[in-house]
């Protein structure tokens, strides 16, 4: 269940004055949409639903994906992280990261990153704590990882010094191949202290029908108009951890890590196109 759908009010946004088109779909009100929230528009659930034709199995694989970012942080948390840096978290969903964070070790720190200013004045309305600073909020892109590093939110949120799990959930099949995701990643991972982790999640089309991967592949293009997105193969996604150790059970689908844990899977691979891993800096 979402915060939305347990009936929490949307919140007046002025959306001409953060600049937003709602004429054009947006990842983070799509991704809302497909997990049963309201923060989206038409185009948003236009897109969506178009996806939906072709490949029928969409909203199961983001349920998978939400599943999969919780027993992550909640296996992090057991193994001692205590604070997340959490880009491209989308819209609050419960249970969010601090609170799948908390649960388990009542002091963690979250510092959530989106590049959508909705998500953001969402993010800071609905998710507080009583612990000045604990919780931080930042409007970022990961294409450009310096303005997240550098901010004086990562800084007030974050402990440079501790261990720190960069959550990288659903957000890198974002990116194209011109936008440097490989740099990006590297950058992020290169600036965090020994003995942080990553988990990530990346959609692939490896498990999927020939003719599905097919219409896919064709809606991903520009011309299209759902906005930029590249799937990867499982090669090219554990190019993003192959400087790191990967925890147990390595790179695979997002229904065969930690399957025991809750919240556990409940669809086959060929349903769920994600790719996950959580792995471990030297």
């Amino acid at each position: 269940m979402t915060a939305r759908q347990a009936g929490v009010p949307e919140l007046p946004v002025d959306l001409d004055r953060l600049g937003v088109d709602i004429t054009r779909p947006h990842p983070a009100r799509r991704y809302d949409y497909l997990l049963g929230g309201k923060d989206n528009f038409a185009a948003d659930r236009a897109s969506a639903d178009e996806l939906a034709r072709t490949f029928p199995h969409i909203r199961t694989a983001a349920q998978e994906n939400r599943r999969f970012l919780i027993r992550a942080v909640r296996w992090l948390a057991r193994a001692g992280v205590r604070q997340f840096l959490d880009v491209g978290t989308g819209y609050p969903t419960a249970p969010n990261v601090h609170e799948a964070a908390r649960a388990i070790n009542p002091d963690s720190r979250v510092l959530y990153v989106d590049n959508d200013p909705v998500v953001v004045a969402h993010a800071r309305a609905l998710l507080t704590s009583p612990e000045p600073d604990a919780i931080g909020y930042l409007r970022a892109d990961l294409r450009n990882p310096a303005t997240i590093l550098d901010s004086p939110q990562a800084r007030t949120t974050l402990d440079f010094g501790q261990p720190i799990g960069l959550l990288l959930v659903a957000v890198l099949h974002f990116l194209d191949d011109t936008d440097q995701p490989y740099t990006a990643v590297n950058t992020l991972i290169e600036r965090l202290p020994p003995g942080s982790f990553l988990a990530l999640s990346h959609v692939t089309f490896d498990p999927l029908p020939e003719d599905t991967t097919r219409n896919l592949t064709a809606l991903a293009q520009p011309a299209a108009g759902h906005g930029t997105f590249r799937a990867r193969t499982r090669d090219e996604i554990a190019q993003f951890v192959s400087s790191l150790d990967l925890v147990e059970p390595g790179l695979v689908s997002v229904v065969d890590w930690h399957p025991d844990e809750d919240p556990k899977p409940e669809a086959p691979a060929e349903h769920a196109a994600f790719d996950v891993a959580v792995a471990r800096l030297p």
